[in-house]
């Protein structure tokens, strides 16, 4: 009965969170495909700016995931107060990034650019490609104070037992992208014809509206969730608990903000052998990112489940969740290996573009699919490793090993060999195989397990 019940507990956790996700990266394939539509300049802008507000957004998600550890323990201690207090941190933080990724994007937005833009290509304008991201982020920036709010609200929700509201606010901010982009992209029903500046003026009508859904249902039904109340009302935290998660924290930050930094710098290193190369990853991007919220979302609700069990001090109970979970974790998705290798041939069919383009889209869907169970199981050992707060462990695990191995990797077999790119992309992702191996080891010994709230030891 215990198997069953964790599985259940982690799916009433997880399909909100796959819901929400999956709709809201079927609408980003949607949008990729209508920006597409508008010729490969415009699809490539659109996708370098989305790599480096993916690099914010995982700061964020880094951010707030060092107060996460201990919402979730608080609650499983049963402490409000607690659970407060780590909120209102998370507040503070993602105030800080928010602030900072903004200064950064408008002082840096060129060089950020050129780093994608020094590959050849007879097909695709650079200087156009340029002009199209400068707009296209200028917008963009306006909704990251919405999304932050929103993180904030939501990861609490999450943390404390209820996916149901922040998958609703994301099904509506999902819904009103649709529509906006439809109407702003390509000027229909009256409205003006903006191409890539309509779509980033969808997306930011969308995180506005997330944001209000969440936090006006989040007050409203304030008596079920009894840390909303009095939220507000200080922004002080006890000082033994600011300091334990701004230790916990900084290392989460950092992984978090490094392995986003890593995963730009390998599209940066593979677009050495040219822009078609770019605009191939993103393609395969857009739909194995549609397929990937299933093992992101059980990797959370690892993180949730076994960090209440740690914080309520049920230590052997958290051990065989967490083995129970990335089995079953990988065992989804070797179904979903074979269901993006079905779509890898069809799929780049789909874009306005080269047949070089088609070509390389198809190669890396395929190579990304039979990876997908590695990726699976690195998922959920991160958020074991991480739910007991051992974040110095996991930063090594994630980060360091992705710029001391990976990324070197990466470079010698781009810039030194003659390797298809193709090739060279199925190397470094077999690199992963080797972090399973050491993830491996580490849950095995039980050196995450650590109760972080002063409860049951």
């Amino acid at each position: 009965m215990d198997r069953k019940n964790t599985l259940k507990r982690a799916l009433i956790l997880a399909v909100p969170m796959m819901i929400q996700n999956g709709i809201t990266n079927a609408v980003g394939l949607v949008d990729h495909i209508m920006v597409g539509s508008l010729g490969t300049e415009a699809m490539t802008a659109v996708s370098i700016v989305g790599q480096l507000i993916f690099v914010f957004t995982l700061a964020i998600f880094g951010g707030l995931s060092g107060p996460g550890i201990f919402t979730a323990q608080f609650y499983g201690q049963g402490s409000t107060e607690g659970v407060r207090a780590s909120t209102r941190m998370k507040a503070i933080i993602c105030a800080a990034i928010t602030a900072a990724g903004i200064a950064v994007f408008l002082i840096g937005e060129n060089a950020l650019f050129s780093l994608y833009l020094h590959g050849e290509s007879s097909e695709i304008n650079s200087d156009l490609t340029v002009r199209y991201a400068s707009e296209y982020l200028h917008i963009m920036l306006i909704g990251l104070p919405a999304m932050a709010v929103t993180q904030i609200y939501s990861t609490s929700l999450r943390e404390t037992g209820d996916s149901i509201k922040p998958m609703f606010a994301g099904i509506v901010s999902v819904g009103a992208d649709i529509i906006f982009n439809y109407l702003l992209i390509y000027g229909s029903l009256g409205f003006p014809q903006l191409g890539v500046r309509g779509a980033a003026t969808a997306t930011v009508i969308a995180r506005y509206l997330e944001m209000g859904v969440i936090v006006l249902w989040a007050y409203a039904k304030r008596k079920n969730h009894t840390f909303i109340q009095g939220l507000w009302s200080t922004l002080r935290i006890p000082k033994e608990i600011w300091k334990k998660i701004l230790v916990k924290t900084i290392p989460i930050l950092c992984n978090e903000f490094l392995w986003a930094a890593g995963l730009a710098a390998l599209t940066q290193c593979y677009s050495s052998r040219g822009l078609s190369v770019v605009a191939g990853i993103n393609i395969s991007n857009v739909l194995c990112n549609l397929f990937n919220v299933v093992f992101v979302a059980l990797g959370h609700s690892v993180g949730i489940l076994v960090g209440q069990q740690l914080g309520a001090g049920n230590f052997e109970q958290a051990k065989k969740d967490s083995f129970l979970l990335t089995i079953f974790t990988a065992s989804l998705c070797a179904g979903l290996t074979a269901g993006l290798i079905a779509l890898s041939g069809t799929f780049p069919q789909l874009y306005d573009t080269s047949d070089e383009v088609r070509s390389l889209a198809s190669g890396f869907i395929t190579i990304t699919a039979l990876f997908f169970p590695v990726q699976g199981i690195l998922n959920t050992l991160y958020f074991t490793l991480r739910s007991g707060g051992k974040t110095l462990i996991t930063f090594i695990f994630d980060s360091v090993f992705s710029w001391t191995v990976t990324l070197p990797a990466a470079i010698i077999l781009c810039t030194l060999t003659g390797l298809p790119v193709l090739a060279v992309y199925a190397i470094v992702q077999s690199i992963d195989i080797i972090k399973i191996t050491i993830g491996a080891v580490m849950i095995k010994k039980g050196i995450w397990i650590n109760n972080l709230t002063g409860g049951k030891q």
